[in-house]
């Protein structure tokens, strides 16, 4: 089995329930990629967004949107959903298969203070990341706590990915 991260040139939303758009980015994804595929290739897409009083957040474009995220988030809860769609290998009546599922986790930041985001900020860390942080990396130092999978905030919810395809459960890379 052979495995390729491919990244589609899509036009993502942000507006709408949070749900909604991160189903709807995965699929998107996961179409552009299923139309230039070979047959019997099964596609796994996804997304991540982070959500907060029922809005999402999104990923900050430059360093002030980036701040911005971590002084709302600091001190408070969120929701970070994660969304898979998996398209084929299989056909049905000539369309492909298509599985989906969307992951919550909820995620608990401390107060930050101004020092903090400045260094959080200053590591770059922060680019290219739903809500300006990464819980991997750096940016574990800004959360005190996570109920549910990690994996999800992460950017891959495995669990959700193994209900999905539970055939993935005993695959493993060659």
């Amino acid at each position: 089995m052979t495995f390729r991260a491919i990244t589609p040139d899509v036009e993502e939303t942000s507006e709408g329930d949070p749900r909604e758009v991160v189903l709807a980015n995965a699929l998107a994804k996961g179409r552009a990629v299923a139309a230039r595929r070979r047959k019997g290739t099964l596609v796994i897409a996804g997304d991540t967004e982070v959500a907060l009083d029922g809005r999402v957040i999104g990923q900050p474009g430059f360093e002030g949107e980036a701040q911005w995220c971590l002084e709302t988030l600091s001190g408070r809860s969120h929701e970070v959903l994660g969304a898979l769609a998996l398209i084929g290998p299989d056909r049905v009546d000539g369309e492909f298969t298509v599985r989906t599922g969307v992951e919550s986790t909820r995620v608990t930041f401390g107060e930050l203070g101004p020092e903090l985001i400045d260094r959080y900020l200053a590591s770059g860390e922060w680019r290219g990341r739903a809500g300006g942080y990464a819980v991997q990396g750096l940016g574990s130092a800004l959360v005190t706590g996570v109920d549910g999978d990690v994996s999800n905030v992460i950017g891959l919810p495995i669990g959700l990915l193994l209900r999905l395809a539970p055939e993935l459960a005993a695959t493993s890379p060659q």
